[in-house]
Parts: structure tokens; C-alpha cells; sequence
């Protein structure tokens, strides 16, 4: 076994779970992961909590207190999410503390029904923030039109946010314009802006998904040879960007006010195709100030042959455009597919939210106490 996950973390990756369940809380599966594998961080998403309430026993006990008190559907699933975040955040404290704020975290998405509701998706993240009640936490808030100015209203509140579903570089752009906005905001109240953190996550898998289909419907050796090459380009100069921004005289004043980065996320990091290698999008992304979040699978891949060979990004610049340069002269419009992902995005999110709701109602009912 190599310890290619420590070599990972030595390259400044923050390597974070991309899941949670009661019963990797309660057997003491997270604090293992946490103590061999490098783990700091946790997200989750609608997907990840409607899997876990649907599989096994582990939520039985709260469910049937919740069906005895006659609570409506949202209300059970909100109790039951933030319960496992609180958990899972309590784990974490002690990588929270040790690196200052930074990891140690655990990521809770607002309703994604709210996806396109700036004012519900701020009231939102205020609510699961408190509900939730840990420092250690960030607020998912999705990059949509609506979300970007919902971000500066959170931050400058003073609360982390995690800010998901980012597919396009000049989306991404808005995200750290919509940060650094919401920094500026919480100066202005005299909040602690090193107390405040974030990341932008930035989707891969669904990228090389998208454009591979378009690329096989054109199914020439010029569109073959691209395959599985955009979104690890795409990637590549989101960082790029990253590094512009945050060498900023704007960035300057705040970093000098005490503010922390808004570090690059690299999300859906499972490989969706078996030609490409496992850890494609581990070992092609590896950069300074980066957090992978990976789904299991990908972190035992990782584990077990990740070859980590120091920094994959930085000075890929130019052979990133390139790639997808190329793409547009094939007819393949980059506006097109990030506009396709990010409406699939939304909604894959907000079916995954209405099974939830589905599941949780039918074990509500199943466990519900007989009248009389």
C-alpha cells in the first residue's frame, strides 16, 4: 500500500469525504478515515442524505419521535441532516482547531427547490446555521444567478459558505467577485474576517461526461483524441483564475484584514468512465491550497495506486486552452455545455430532494405510532 494519500495532503491537497451517513458516525468509520486516511473534511449533499435515510435501520429511533410528534416532512429531514452534520462536525473539531479554521469541516446544502430564490436562499443559510450550531460548518449555497448574490449576503454575515455546482470559468470568477464582495460587507460591520471561511466548488466528472457524449456523436479521430481531456483542462484554469484573483490589491486588503482564501473545491471526483484511470481526477489536480473531496471509492483508489507526483497544474496553462480551443473548432460550444450541466445540476439535486422527502414521508408513516 502506498501512502499516496499523505503525499497528497504534503502537496497542500485537503482531502475531504464526499459523504455521510449515521452509521459511519456512530460505528466509528469517520474517525477512522480521519485518523489513517487523511481525511479533514466532510461534504454532503440532497443525493448523499436521501442514499443514508433510505439504507439500513440507523435513523429508525429519531424518525419514530419525529412521526410521534407529527412533524411535517421538512421539518423530520431537517432534523435529521443537521443532527448528523452536528455529529460529524463534533468528530472533526479537533482537525477544525489544529488547522486554525481552515479543514475540519462539514458542509450542508440549502433546499435546492431555492436554487433560483435569492432572498430564501440567504434565509436559508442563516437557518442551518443556526440549527446546526457549530463553527466547523459551511453552508452549501449553489452558484446559480440567484446564488452568487446570495453568497455575499451570507459571507457578509459572517457565516462559511460552500459555495457548489460551479461549471464555468466565468461563473467561477463571479463566485470569488461574490466572496470577496461579502468580505468587504462583513469589514463594514466589524465582524472577524478571520473567523470566516469558504470554498468554491468546482465540478470535473460531469465535464469530460458531457463533452465525451458530443465528442462521440462526432466520432472522428480528431474528436476521439479529446476524450476525457476537458475537465481536468477546465480545472486547470479555474486554478489559474484562482491564482489571479487572490493576488489581487483587492484580495491584499483583505488578506492584510485578517481574510482567509476562498480555496478551489474540486467536486464529483469519481471517474464516470471505466476507459480513464480511477484517480484521473485526483492525480491530475493536484495543487497548493486545494481541497479534493472524493467519494469513497476514489479515496481508496487513491489510496491503494494514486501515483502523486507533485504539483499537475500549475504551468498547464497554455496546453488547458489548447484542449479547449479545440473543442470550439469541433463545433462543441463550452457556453452551451456549462449551461446544460448546471441546469442538470439543479435539478438532479432537487429529484434527489423530492425522494428524500418521498422516503422520509413513507418511514414517517411506517413508524408512526397506531392511534388509540
Amino acid at each position: 500500500m502506498t501512502d499516496a494519500l499523505k503525499r497528497l495532503s504534503e502537496e497542500g491537497v485537503a482531502i475531504w469525504l464526499d459523504d455521510l451517513s449515521r452509521k459511519r458516525i456512530t460505528s466509528g468509520n469517520l474517525a477512522e478515515l480521519i485518523d489513517q486516511q487523511h481525511v479533514v473534511g466532510v461534504t454532503t449533499n440532497p443525493t448523499i442524505f436521501q442514499k443514508a435515510i433510505s439504507q439500513g435501520d440507523g435513523y429508525d429511533q429519531q424518525l419514530s419521535d419525529l412521526a410521534a410528534r407529527k412533524v411535517t416532512v421538512e421539518e423530520a429531514i431537517r432534523m435529521i441532516t443537521t443532527a448528523d452534520v452536528r455529529d460529524a462536525a463534533d468528530i472533526l473539531r479537533p482537525v477544525f482547531d489544529a488547522t486554525n479554521g481552515q479543514d475540519g469541516r462539514v458542509s450542508i446544502e440549502v433546499d435546492p427547490r431555492l436554487a433560483h430564490n435569492e432572498h430564501a436562499t440567504v434565509a436559508e443559510a442563516k437557518q442551518l446555521a443556526w440549527l446546526v450550531d457549530r463553527p466547523n460548518t459551511l453552508i452549501k449555497i449553489p452558484a446559480t444567478m440567484a446564488g452568487v448574490p446570495a453568497i455575499t449576503e451570507v459571507i457578509g454575515l459572517g457565516i462559511s459558505v460552500n459555495v457548489t455546482l460551479i461549471f464555468s470559468l466565468e461563473r467561477y470568477r463571479a463566485v470569488m467577485d461574490a466572496y470577496l464582495s461579502g468580505l468587504e460587507k462583513a469589514k463594514e460591520r466589524g465582524l472577524d474576517l478571520s473567523k470566516i471561511h469558504s470554498v468554491a466548488s468546482f465540478f470535473v466528472s460531469r465535464v469530460d461526461t458531457e463533452i465525451d457524449k458530443r465528442l462521440d456523436g462526432i466520432g472522428t479521430d480528431e474528436a476521439k483524441a479529446l476524450r476525457g481531456k476537458a475537465a481536468v483542462a477546465n480545472a486547470r484554469l479555474a486554478y489559474q483564475a484562482y491564482e489571479e484573483v487572490f493576488s489581487s490589491d483587492r484580495w491584499s486588503a483583505l488578506e492584510n484584514a485578517g481574510a482567509n482564501r476562498q480555496r478551489p473545491l474540486w467536486a464529483s471526483t469519481g471517474v464516470k468512465d471505466p476507459a480513464y484511470q480511477d484517480t484521473l481526477y485526483v492525480t491530475e489536480l493536484v495543487a497548493p491550497n486545494t481541497v479534493n473531496t472524493m467519494p469513497e471509492a476514489t479515496l481508496e483508489a487513491t489510496e491503494d495506486h494514486g501515483e502523486i507526483t507533485g504539483d499537475t497544474v500549475t504551468g498547464t496553462y497554455e496546453q488547458a486552452r489548447a484542449d479547449l480551443d479545440a473543442l470550439e473548432k469541433l463545433g462543441i460550444s463550452y457556453d452551451d455545455v456549462v449551461q446544460v450541466l448546471e441546469e442538470e445540476g439543479v435539478e438532479k439535486f432537487e429529484a434527489s430532494w423530492n425522494d428524500l422527502l418521498k422516503s422520509t414521508q413513507a418511514e414517517l408513516e411506517r413508524l408512526a405510532p397506531s392511534e388509540g
